[in-house]
């Protein structure tokens, strides 16, 4: 009987000038014992760059492709031991990488990248697209001006709907699941952005694509104490989640955001809907940094990040931490095999809403 094929997985180098190319070098470097097949699309330039502070990294078996376009073209990298396929989107392997200052060059490369990354993922040439972390400022002073992240661009590129749309930032941690309701933008934007039409889109974006019991984070401290303390969890929250829960998603809340995130790392819940990103960010990264996988939801590919940045004041110097992307290889593959989001054991919830 012959071996199961190993999930490709198209890994992506962020921004050139930050820790992206670092810990993909890492990460290849123990990528023989794992269950699956690494497709490396960076830059020449950027990796080799590297070779001064990493010279255990698998220099030898980096195989440099002009051109991918199916699958087949990857069964010589099969061997777990063997030959590990790069796509340079550039194919500049001279030009200059000053690690820490990300350049004009280093945007180009690293939207280069994350468009070859996805077109691989796409068409089905890998089963995944994990990126590394990309500078949102760089892309939109050289390349793009309104660019504002990885969530958003994918979405757009894949033709789905800005806000009020079938696709959502998720973050999947070991006994955390929170997906937001608004991402990269200003809080007085992002609070003016809490509209009962935008809730109950991505309360049903979440209910599609993971399913489970669902909190919905409260806006105002203890979700508005009846009132007391702001209006809009009465006014605005709470019809939205009854209207959720009459169409039979298992929805609860609005809920006090001080403590509802420790409530679902104890399982009260599977899912938070945090209603800005640093509500819901903060928590992840204080309970599980290092640990939690960012997921888009509702792409038609699966597509995996880590929870950092570029870390620019430590890029090239052989520093950076591979625990992360690690674990990110490890979440994305639980993800194809379909052993995650989590789900609680299905019992009748204190409302009466049997959970799924």
């Amino acid at each position: 009987m012959s071996a199961p094929e190993r999930p490709i997985l198209a890994l992506t180098q962020g921004d050139p000038a930050g820790i992206g190319p670092e810990i993909l070098l890492k990460l290849l470097s123990g990528a023989g014992s794992q269950a699956w097949q690494p497709l490396l699309v960076a830059e020449r330039a950027a990796l080799e760059a590297l070779r001064p502070v990493l010279p255990d990294a698998p220099w030898e078996r980096l195989t440099y492709l002009a051109s991918l376009s199916k699958r087949e073209d990857l069964a010589a990298f099969a061997d777990p031991n063997g030959p590990i396929a790069v796509l340079d989107p550039i194919g500049d392997p001279n030009r200059p990488v000053a690690f820490g200052h990300s350049g004009a060059h280093d945007a180009a490369g690293a939207m280069a990248a994350l468009d070859c990354g996805i077109e691989l993922a796409r068409t089905g040439v890998a089963d995944a697209l994990v990126t590394a972390p990309i500078a949102k400022s760089s892309i939109a002073k050289y390349h793009r001006a309104d660019f504002v992240g990885h969530t958003d661009y994918l979405a757009e590129v894949c033709g789905l709907e800005r806000y009020g749309r079938d696709y959502l930032m998720a973050f999947l941690a070991p006994d955390l699941q929170v997906a937001l309701l608004t991402v990269h933008m200003p809080l007085r934007d992002a609070l003016d952005a809490v509209t009962p039409e935008a809730i109950l889109l991505a309360l049903q974006c979440l209910d599609r694509h993971a399913g489970g019991k669902i909190a919905l984070a409260g806006l105002n401290p203890h979700a508005g104490e009846g009132g007391l303390l702001g209006a809009e969890d009465e006014s605005l929250l709470a019809p939205t989640v009854a209207q959720a829960r009459n169409q039979g998603l298992d929805v609860h809340g609005p809920e006090s955001a001080d403590s509802l995130f420790a409530r679902a790392r104890q399982g009260e819940f599977d899912w938070v809907l945090a209603l800005y990103h640093d509500q819901g960010l903060i928590a992840v990264k204080t309970a599980c940094f290092g640990l939690a996988t960012n997921w888009t939801l509702g792409l038609p590919f699966l597509r995996t990040s880590v929870d950092h940045g570029t870390a620019f004041g430590i890029a090239g110097q052989g520093k950076a931490d591979a625990g992360p992307i690690e674990k990110v290889v490890e979440t994305t593959l639980e993800l194809i095999a379909g052993r995650l989001p989590r789900k609680s054991t299905p019992t009748t919830s204190r409302d009466g809403i049997p959970a799924e």
